[in-house]
């Protein structure tokens, strides 16, 4: 649903995966075996991939001051079993974490996380406060203070609401 250009670094694996289903409509790409395939699951993954999703958009919609969506496993808990490693570059000494053995999509999520804060930018991924959208998007305004994924969709509708609402 959002205008708005990917997140930066490992946060655009993050907001795709936040935007696999389409709240509005009921469509979640993970139902079908492409959508899977974009984040190497199988089947027998996605009810997993679903939990992480959903703890991913309660986190995303407290970056944006708004309560979780509806009960969810604490993302901490569920990026708690990401096997990580720090690896080291032998020409410069760069250090990283990356996701062991395989990377698993939890731990490819923990990975970008954990950068994204390093980076600073974690809080800037946030869930659009239009409860039938919730699409997560990055907030690149200076102040920080975005509050829907477009504008011209999720902004348009909450100040035609708040309009009308005036008029009556």
């Amino acid at each position: 649903m959002s205008d708005r250009s990917p997140a930066p670094g490992g946060l655009e694996l993050v907001e795709k995966l936040v935007n696999t289903i389409d709240l509005e409509t009921g469509a979640d790409s993970l139902d079908t075996a492409e959508g899977r395939a974009r984040y190497g699951l199988t089947e027998d993954d996605v009810p997993g991939a679903r939990e992480l999703r959903e703890s991913l958009r309660a986190v995303l919609l407290a970056h944006a001051g708004h309560p979780p969506h509806r009960t969810v496993t604490p993302l901490g808990e569920l990026l708690a079993a990401a096997p990580l490693v720090v690896t080291v570059d032998p020409a410069d000494g760069a250090a990283a974490l990356a996701p062991a053995g395989g990377g698993t999509l939890t731990a490819r999520v923990a990975t970008a996380v954990a950068e994204a804060l390093v980076a600073g930018t974690w809080t800037r991924l946030k869930a659009c406060e239009a409860v039938d959208c919730h699409w997560a998007y990055y907030d690149r305004s200076p102040a920080g203070r975005g509050r829907w994924c477009s504008m011209r969709v999720c902004g348009a509708r909450a100040k035609m609401r708040r309009y009308r609402a005036k008029e009556t």
